[in-house]
């Protein structure tokens, strides 16, 4: 099923001949760059004998369908305008998140990206190395609270990005968190589409039918969550206004009950009637 179609003798011969001259061209040997892409994934959805079977047995989002880890749970995160911009994979040791890009038709991409992850990175002082795995150069970054790995991968017109995620000590070389990322994008499939899109931008997300439908859900319980307790604040802070508008009412009642008790000498503003102070 996962088996990439036959291609005519003379197109790889070409495709093989135009990689060698641009990675010829390079001024200097990249010990982390990896000539082809590995056997094994992630894949190319036109390269699949049975792309249907392998969308099914995956968690579809449009551009990337990634096989989910055991005992995963499925966090999304919104754009501004209401979009789906991303979807990580929550597990035990961390959070693993791919997503594709828009890439040219020759390799480099990831090693041009990877360069200015690192180069933000440093610049918000976190600790950074290059390591090589899989599928060549992946960057690991360590954090005051957090370790971050970054996997990247070529393919044809688009690159694809794992980010891993976890507590310190979590993304290093060989933690289980590591390798659960490798095996996720190691079966994931790239869905490029037909579409022309700008070089890194991101490939759209879009979410299962009933995933979004469970996140439509959870949206209009919190509103409602939301607006329940603006309520239940409004209707308090109406109340408090009454008892102190009572209090206040009682107050000044009290105050005039005890004005008419007193003798006229003893009321305050006065020491007596008007006609004994115009005597005095």
């Amino acid at each position: 099923m996962f088996g990439r179609k036959k291609k005519a003798a003379d197109e790889d011969l070409d495709q093989f001949e135009e990689f060698h001259d641009d990675v010829d061209a390079q001024a200097e040997v990249d010990e982390f760059e990896v000539e082809v892409r590995p056997e094994g994934g992630p894949y190319d959805r036109d390269e699949l004998d049975d792309p249907e079977g392998a969308a099914q047995s995956r968690l579809d989002l449009g551009s990337v369908q990634v096989p989910l880890p055991e005992g995963g749970q499925i966090q999304v995160e919104m754009a501004p305008d209401g979009t789906p911009q991303a979807v990580h994979l929550v597990t035990e040791h961390g959070r693993v998140t791919i997503a594709a890009y828009a890439a040219p038709k020759s390799p480099g991409q990831w090693r041009e990206v990877a360069g200015d992850l690192a180069e933000s990175l440093r610049a918000d002082q976190a600790e950074i190395s290059v390591q090589s795995g899989p599928w060549g150069r992946e960057l690991h970054a360590v954090t005051p609270n957090a370790d971050l790995r970054f996997i990247g991968v070529d393919g044809p017109r688009w690159m694809i990005r794992c980010v891993v995620a976890g507590p310190v000590g979590s993304a290093g070389l060989e933690t289980p968190l590591t390798a659960i990322a490798r095996e996720i994008l190691a079966g994931t499939v790239v869905n490029r589409g037909t579409e022309p899109y700008p070089v890194r931008t991101p490939l759209p997300v879009v979410l299962p039918q009933m995933l979004a439908e469970q996140l439509v859900a959870a949206q209009q319980q919190q509103m409602q969550a939301q607006q329940q307790a603006a309520q239940a604040q409004q209707t308090a802070e109406v109340q408090e206004a009454a008892v102190a508008e009572a209090a206040a009412a009682a107050q000044a009642a009290a105050a005039a009950a005890q004005d008419h008790t007193l003798p006229p000498e003893e009321r305050p503003g006065g020491s007596g009637s008007a006609m004994q102070q115009l005597r005095r």
